[in-house]
């Protein structure tokens, strides 16, 4: 799989060894059943939901329960067992911090709107979670205060953004700088970053991967 992206997408062969970096850091929180926060603006903030859709629910696995799994709802439910257990897949706890638009308009109104992603962190957050930072530019506020509050909670940061890296860069475990300065081509760069991310990680814990 890792290989098969480099020969596909030669332009991020550069960003290998981040890239590997960063899915480390996914892997041990998905083995300690961390949870992963996403945030970004604009486009970023799609991709932030994207990724939670992709790890939320199977992406190229089925994610089958397993059967302690689905002798645990036939606990509950015996004559429901098969049909909820059939409905459902395993997950990859992850939670988008761009959709509670109550109370980020809360936050924006009432204390801060740079703190839009960052309250919600600090109510969520706990060490050993990762924050998957997204900001094109590396510099929006709102981004770089989820940021250091999750630096405060002992989280783990991946950023993810363009050429320069920007402010995030610093307060990074590791950052994923597409190598582009124009906003839509970091945006290009970065779908197939977390697509690989998101199948990788998958694989190691549903698919037998390392």
């Amino acid at each position: 799989m890792i290989e098969e992206f480099f020969n596909r997408h030669a332009a991020l062969e550069p960003l290998r060894g981040d890239i590997l970096q960063a899915l480390a850091l996914l892997k041990h929180c998905g083995n300690e059943k961390g949870r992963i926060f996403t945030c970004g603006n604009g486009g970023s903030a799609a991709d932030a939901e994207h990724i939670v859709g992709e790890l939320l629910k199977g992406f190229h696995l089925k994610r089958r329960l397993t059967e302690a799994q689905v002798n645990a709802i036939a606990a509950h439910f015996p004559g429901e067992a098969e049909a909820i257990a059939s409905a459902l897949q395993q997950s990859i706890a992850a939670i988008s911090l761009v959709s509670q638009v109550s109370l980020m308009t809360a936050v924006a109104n009432d204390t801060d709107p740079s703190a839009i992603f960052a309250q919600q962190l600090y109510g969520l957050g706990r060490a050993g979670d990762v924050l998957l930072a997204i900001s094109t530019s590396g510099n929006s506020a709102n981004v770089l205060l989820a940021a250091k509050v999750a630096r405060v909670l002992d989280m783990k940061v991946i950023a993810m953004t363009g050429a320069s890296g920007g402010a995030i860069k610093e307060l990074a475990d590791v950052a994923l700088c597409a190598p582009a300065s124009r906003v839509d081509l970091i945006q290009e760069l970065h779908l197939p970053i977390y697509h690989l991310l998101c199948a990788a990680l998958e694989d190691s814990l549903f698919g037998g991967g390392e």
